[in-house]
């Protein structure tokens, strides 16, 4: 077993003094500093299991050095050190995230046992943290995470159409990864090392997407004082994925359909074409199918692009995913938020599995980012998830609301739960749509589509 390194930081030499021989007498690895200020030092060059840090430092107090070692280290224990009548400020240091304290003077006995128990604690975190971390990695398809049948369905499937130069159209609700998966089929593509770009027009205007697609020559309209590539041309050899492919228009469906079947295109102000090898992966939320019966979407694109058809299905029917995702998304907000933030209590996973997550994993996602931002303990309590999804059963009606004897439809349940939400968050963000969508998990044409069915009052 390796030696376990302890930090000492005091500033009465005698302390220093006996610690420093306490800890190797017993298979420590110890080292010593006076100040709060030369530990902090230490700590950003070296590693360390544990910090014994006294209260009462020159310069820099113990309860202020406290935040900023856990923000260079948020798994590195630390046990401060306080006189008899400080206990109240050592309970303080406690609550800003130390494992525990000592009272000077104190025995021998007391000091090893609370630095066997807060090491061992430490390690026991760090080996769980690796198991959950291994075991989300088992399950991971490139950046999709699941292991239920329906998601192991969907990674054998982009296994065996990425190596085609077939055109993928890729179906879900939002929320559901459809980027995620088409990414996944070019990264398992021969294409990999070429480019994968991603349109999305909800973000374009109609004016400028053709130009974006197809590039330009200069003088080719007011404000093209240059020649600019357009996106086929930049990722020709690669990828080009259209998120939300039914709101393009016509005139740029047929443009589009034009590269399908020629495997050219024509730059805007430009007699002459391009050819381009690129493949083309679109996605959609809607029913590309009815859109084509309306007369809104055309139906020979409709035709190419529903070559290899991947559906996704929503977090809702792969609820066995939940804790796994849970996990991913715990490691990844806690390594970006410098928190060592180790599971969600039993009663917060009920919750999350039980709930409909109409906004899917992104929904989930945007959930526990938040819970991690906000913890303060290493286990997300209920207190963190947000109310709305709290008082959310498996069948869509809140806690409050029961069939009774008449009974209840559940779409209505349903519309009634999610124009609540949705007005609880048009208020919190003062009528933004925008930032309202953001809390709720979902995309701003989404949540502008659902205030118009519901009839949301703004």
């Amino acid at each position: 077993m390796k030696e376990r390194k302890v930090l000492i930081v005091d500033d009465e030499q005698i302390v220093q003094d006996v610690l420093v021989s306490l800890m190797k007498k017993n298979g420590y690895q110890p080292a010593s500093v006076l100040t709060a200020e030369e530990a902090l030092d230490v700590l950003s060059n070296d590693s360390f299991d544990l910090v014994l840090l006294d209260l009462l430092l020159p310069g820099m107090s113990g309860l202020e050095a406290i935040e900023k070692i856990l923000q260079k280290d948020p798994s590195l224990p630390i046990i401060m050190m306080t006189a008899y009548g400080t206990i109240e400020s050592a309970v303080e240091a406690m609550k800003l995230g130390a494992f525990h304290y000592l009272t000077k003077p104190f025995k021998n006995e007391e000091v090893l046992n609370l630095a066997e128990k807060a090491i061992e604690q430490k390690e026991l975190r760090e080996e769980n943290l690796q198991l959950k971390k291994a075991l989300v990695e088992r399950h991971k398809f490139e950046e999709l995470v699941g292991k239920s049948k329906k998601m192991l369905d969907i990674y054998r499937l982009i296994e065996q159409i990425a190596p085609s130069k077939s055109t993928v159209l890729i179906e879900g609700e939002s929320g559901t990864g459809k980027e995620l998966v088409a990414r996944a089929i070019h990264n398992k593509s021969p294409r990999a090392s070429f480019q994968f770009m991603v349109v999305n027009s909800m973000n374009i205007s109609s004016e400028l997407l053709e130009s974006s697609l197809f590039g330009h020559l200069k003088g080719s309209f007011t404000g093209a004082t240059s020649d600019k590539k357009g996106l086929f041309e930049v990722a020709d050899k690669g990828s080009i994925f259209f998120d939300e492919i039914s709101t393009i228009r016509g005139d740029v469906q047929s443009k589009l359909l034009r590269v399908i079947q020629e495997r050219e295109f024509l730059p805007l102000g430009s007699i002459e074409s391009k050819k381009v090898d690129v493949r083309i992966i679109v996605a959609t939320n809607v029913d590309l199918k009815k859109l084509v019966e309306e007369g809104s979407f055309r139906e020979d694109l409709y035709y190419r692009l529903n070559v290899i058809d991947v559906i996704l299905p929503p977090l809702r029917e792969r609820k066995e995913d939940i804790p796994l995702l849970v996990s991913h998304f715990l490691e990844k907000y806690s390594t970006e938020n410098g928190k060592a933030i180790a599971s969600v209590s039993q009663e917060v996973m009920k919750l999350l599995i039980d709930y409909s997550w109409q906004g899917n994993v992104r929904e989930l996602e945007n959930v526990i980012e938040r819970a991690v931002v906000l913890a303060e303990t290493e286990v997300i309590g209920v207190d963190l998830i947000p109310a709305g999804i709290a008082k959310y059963s498996e069948t869509g009606l809140s806690q409050s609301q029961s069939l009774g004897a008449e009974g209840l439809i559940l779409s209505k349940a349903v519309d009634g739960y999610e124009r609540g939400m949705i007005t609880e968050a048009l208020k919190r963000c003062g009528g933004v749509q925008k930032k309202a969508a953001e809390l709720l998990g979902i995309k701003p044409t989404t949540l502008n589509e659902k205030i118009k069915k519901l009839q949301v009052k703004i």
